[in-house]
């Protein structure tokens, strides 16, 4: 049986030696399981980004497991242009660039759900751990961007190189004056080992922050104070978007119904102002608070509504 290693970056061998395929990945990963899972049981999908469609998956900021799930649990009514009775484990590429593309995750098909069929079929799909080691670190080259989709079984598959399984390189933490992440980001910030550095930083320190609306570039001034910090604050926004606040809760409720649910948390962009030591005063993060929102007249144009 053929194991992948999974702990080492890994580069396809120069043309002329033989060569790893996507094939040897799921043969032999799909092999230690019981029973095993076989190429039969695996479809491959491949999305790729669609900037200005709000159907489709328009940058990173969409990759999110409700994004991606909802994305592709809806499929085409004719059994031409995808399959009847799919594969039990889907497999989902994200093109990275020319011919590469990266490996997101695994969905678990149970089956399509008919009750929920309209002008498409609707399956349920449920996030599976296989390949979970490879999560965001295998990258392949799709031969063909036409081709979509395509069981792991075909005789093309056995075709794709893998191009590389690398380790996600560690982020440093740039220095308070210098953050600046989009909501993805932000996500991944409070989540993934790569930001590990960010969030002792943000950990502990008091501080003013600042989230700009990137559509008309409204600001809203915020604190963190006490024994929360930076990061548990943050915390809340990667979570649901608007930490409790109104106008930007507002902002979220509104866009339901014009894009998917809480779709425009991808607007916002979040910075920091100011930080105070684990010791500084409740009553003076306040005046700092009071000042920057009056600097920027974030009550009078912006999202503060206090």
């Amino acid at each position: 049986m053929l194991t992948v290693p999974v702990d080492a970056q890994t580069t396809a061998p120069a043309a002329g030696g033989a060569s790893l395929t996507l094939v040897h990945v799921l043969s032999g990963m799909g092999g230690s399981y019981d029973p095993p899972i076989r190429l039969e049981d695996i479809h491959i999908i491949r999305h790729s980004f669609r900037p200005g469609d709000p159907e489709g998956l328009q940058g990173p900021e969409d990759l999110t497991e409700e994004r991606v799930l909802a994305y592709t649990r809806e499929q085409d009514l004719s059994p031409r242009r995808f399959p009847e009775t799919p594969s039990r484990y889907w497999v989902i590429l994200i093109a990275d660039g020319a011919r590469r593309s990266r490996l997101w995750g695994t969905f678990e098909n149970h089956g399509e759900v008919e009750a929920e069929r309209t002008m498409h079929r609707l399956f349920d799909l449920r996030p599976s751990s296989f390949l979970a080691p490879l999560f965001g670190r295998l990258v392949v080259e799709w031969d063909n961007p036409r081709s979509w989709h395509r069981s792991a079984s075909a005789t093309s598959v056995a075709k794709l190189p893998v191009l590389e399984i690398v380790d996600r390189d560690k982020v440093p933490f740039p220095g308070f004056d210098r953050v600046l992440l989009k909501h993805h980001e932000l996500r991944d910030m409070v989540e993934s080992p790569r930001y590990a550095d960010w969030r002792v930083a943000l950990a502990e320190v008091q501080g003013i922050y600042l989230i700009t609306d990137s559509t008309n570039g409204k600001q809203y001034v915020g604190k963190a104070d006490g024994a929360e910090r930076i990061l548990g604050r943050w915390r809340a926004y990667a979570n649901d978007g608007h930490g409790g606040n109104v106008a930007l809760r507002e902002l979220i409720e509104d866009s339901k119904g014009n894009a998917t649910e809480g779709d425009y948390v991808r607007h916002f962009v979040y910075s920091i102002l100011r930080v105070f030591g684990p010791s500084t005063s409740s009553s003076e993060v306040d005046v700092a608070e009071s000042h920057y929102k009056r600097a920027l007249l974030t009550r009078g144009f912006g999202l503060n509504r206090n």
